[in-house]
């Protein structure tokens, strides 16, 4: 039986290999909307400050577009870092992680989203806005936002 399992294993490899893994060039399908993501952005969670910003930058490394960046006040703070899959007219997907830690959400605990993340510039905001908002680890909404340069 443990010889069966190992030829499975070693078919899985040979038929997915490791490239399912790497992250592919981002797909652009609007030029406009590339060029005002790349470059450095104002950053914010609504539990921390829209008076004061976090930083994120977008850079381009062979292709592919990179989220970087954080907002903090004191122990709070959101944490973003991650992959863009594709960049749309209105939208962009992430795939990466965001983290947040309010004292007074999920006991204070640090708050992990992992996996494709989707956003959003709505109407005539000048910000995109995470779609996933429900925060998975209490019962609120989080409005991560970054903003155009």
């Amino acid at each position: 039986m443990k010889i069966g399992k190992l030829l499975l294993l070693i078919f899985s490899i040979a038929a997915f290999g490791t490239a399912s893994f790497a992250q592919s060039k981002t797909v652009i399908n609007n030029v406009k909307a590339k060029n005002m993501l790349l470059g450095r952005h104002l950053l914010s969670l609504q539990w921390i400050s829209w008076d004061r910003f976090g930083a994120a930058n977008v850079t381009n490394k062979g292709g592919v577009f990179y989220l970087k960046g954080e907002q903090r006040k004191g122990s709070d703070f959101v944490k973003i870092d991650g992959a863009i899959t594709s960049i749309d007219a209105d939208n962009f997907k992430f795939n990466g992680t965001i983290t947040t830690k309010i004292s007074h959400i999920a006991g204070g605990a640090a708050c992990e989203r992992t996996g494709e993340m989707t956003f959003v510039i709505t109407g005539k905001r000048k910000y995109w806005r995470l779609q996933e908002m429900q925060n998975p680890c209490d019962d609120v909404v989080d409005y991560v936002d970054v903003y155009f340069r």
